[in-house]
């Protein structure tokens, strides 16, 4: 018994694919008898024409793969994307640029490089996100001769 025509008109009743159509095989005899969209209709209503349920990929490799990241792991070379500073969060790269400068500043003035004024002043600008890295302060500290030995 052929019902591609109704299966083709149930897929399209129910919005589906004819792949999802599941017919009543004691009321095959009625469903063959049905060839408008209404009569089909009246079969979906009755329950003699249903929808499977639809068939989705499962997550029982992904559930696993999140606990192995949970325990940190898969987190090598071969599973990164982008750039060291890009997988950091905005705070902790903030942290990590602010602390280097800090401590560069630090060094400078126990070793008497600069004096008070100028060391709160870099700190102020350097707090104020005026320079980028320690290698700009460097740079910015040899323009304006601010070195006191």
């Amino acid at each position: 018994m052929r019902l591609t025509a109704q299966k083709r008109l149930a897929a399209q009743v129910m919005k589906c694919s004819p792949k999802r159509v599941q017919f009543d095989s004691t009321k095959l005899a009625e469903i063959k008898e049905a060839i408008t969209k209404a009569d089909i209709r009246g079969l979906v209503i009755d329950k003699f024409v249903v929808k499977k349920s639809a068939r989705t990929p499962s997550k029982g490799r992904i559930r696993a793969r999140a606990e192995q990241r949970r325990k940190r792991r898969q987190k090598g070379h071969g599973s990164r994307k982008g750039k060291p500073t890009s997988r950091l969060s905005k705070k902790d790269r903030w942290i990590k640029t602010i602390r280097i400068q800090r401590t560069f500043l630090r060094e400078l003035k126990d070793k008497e490089y600069l004096d008070n004024k100028t060391y709160r002043m870099l700190y102020a600008r350097s707090n104020g996100g005026f320079f980028r890295s320690k290698r700009h302060l460097k740079g910015y500290i040899e323009e304006n001769k601010l070195l006191k030995k």
